[in-house]
């Protein structure tokens, strides 16, 4: 078996795809590269990331099925950037509760947030 080398795709599930669209290309300034009724994709370097409206989801998950929002994260994003601080200033500015910047003992200074869909984004910055 050939070992993957990237991740190529990661389907985060929504409640509200509109919401979710606006959120990601507001903050991030992406545009889709394909898009729905159900879903919208974006691509982050060489990785798409597909919100998928959760009523949508389980056929893709099967057999297992979609779990419910509100049973707490079990996953997170997680994105480097330059500069931390300039990122808690834009989500302050524009009213998305965060948790930090935090300098980590494993050398990295990281800021929290989540998405509309509570999806747990987090990002750091090496120092």
């Amino acid at each position: 078996m050939t070992i993957p080398n990237r991740i190529s795709a990661i389907s985060l599930f929504v409640e509200d795809v509109a919401a979710s669209k606006a959120f990601y290309s507001n903050l991030f300034g992406v545009v889709p590269i394909n898009e729905d009724e159900v879903s919208v994709a974006f691509r982050f370097g060489d990785t798409v990331i597909n919100l998928l409206h959760r009523d949508s989801a389980d056929e893709i998950v099967a057999p297992d099925r979609v779990g419910a929002r509100g049973e707490g994260s079990q996953f997170q994003l997680t994105v480097w950037l330059d500069d931390v601080g300039a990122i808690a200033d834009e989500l302050h500015r524009r009213g998305i509760a965060f948790n930090g910047p935090i300098d980590r003992a494993w050398g990295l200074r990281t800021i929290n947030f989540v998405d509309p869909s509570g999806h747990s984004w987090e990002v750091a910055q090496r120092i």
